[in-house]
């Protein structure tokens, strides 16, 4: 198995995935080019390859400038307009990094935008998402449905248990914010917070997480169990009577939270 993918933060809140082997590098989302470069320069790394989730200028910023004097693959959703996308891909495809020696499996997963997919390397037990699923949350509806978001996140809790979740922004404490305010008294969601807390007061980073953390305390992950439902339900009567709406009156409450 290769090394933990390093995170390279950027503006505010991205993280910009590294993979690193034998001096090789791919990078997720470089929304920025400068602390790519900066990265590659202190590590002594040579940059093989860019995996890109979706559209978004924070995602896809850096990619000209990175692919300026380099000869790389630029691998990106098919569905969107990527800049220098070089390998457009459809769902379900697998493809292998050669320089890496990693093979990934291309997941459709729409709500956030449109054509967003994510990256899952099975082998080293890794999942790059980008803005579809967050360590306590998931991302905005900017484009696709309750629907389309609801499965995609099913999608992504399907996969094993223990695969190490690779979001892209630093969400998290925010997020376990708003599962507290839906789920005061759950315990699991209690204990996470304080954790997350305390490491971000003391400047760590709170990622990767896990699909089974997830399942167990995010909030958009649960809304078949009967404390989500009941939450909403309080919030909203009368709003919801299935999962989807539940997911979606859950979404709204967090948009304005």
């Amino acid at each position: 198995m290769l090394a933990s993918p390093i995170a390279i933060p950027a503006f505010n809140d991205n993280y910009i995935w590294a993979i690193c082997h034998e001096g090789q590098c791919a990078v997720v989302d470089p929304g920025d080019a400068a602390p790519v470069e900066r990265f590659l320069e202190e590590k002594g790394l040579n940059l093989a390859a860019i995996l890109i989730t979706h559209h978004h200028p924070d995602h896809v910023g850096g990619i000209n400038a990175l692919i300026a004097d380099r000869q790389i693959p630029v691998y990106g959703p098919a569905r969107e307009t990527i800049p220098g996308m070089t390998c457009p891909l459809e769902d379900n495809q697998q493809i292998t990094v050669d320089a890496l020696g990693i093979s990934l499996t291309v997941l459709d997963v729409p709500g956030h935008t449109l054509g967003h997919i994510a990256y899952h390397d099975a082998d080293n037990g890794w999942l790059f998402c980008g803005d579809t699923l967050f360590a306590g949350g998931c991302g905005r509806l900017f484009e696709g449905t309750p629907s389309q978001m609801h499965a995609s996140l099913h999608r992504l809790a399907e996969l094993p248990a223990q695969t190490q979740v690779y979001c892209a922004h630093e969400y998290t404490l925010a997020n376990l914010t708003f599962a507290i305010a839906v789920t005061p008294d759950d315990q699991r969601v209690q204990a996470r917070f304080a954790a997350v807390t305390t490491a971000r007061e003391q400047g760590h980073i709170t990622l990767p997480t896990t699909v089974a953390e997830e399942c167990h305390t995010n909030p958009f992950l649960r809304t078949a169990e009967p404390a989500i439902q009941a939450a909403c339900e309080s919030r909203e009567p009368g709003s919801a009577n299935d999962d989807v709406q539940y997911f979606a009156s859950l979404r709204r409450w967090k948009d304005n939270f």
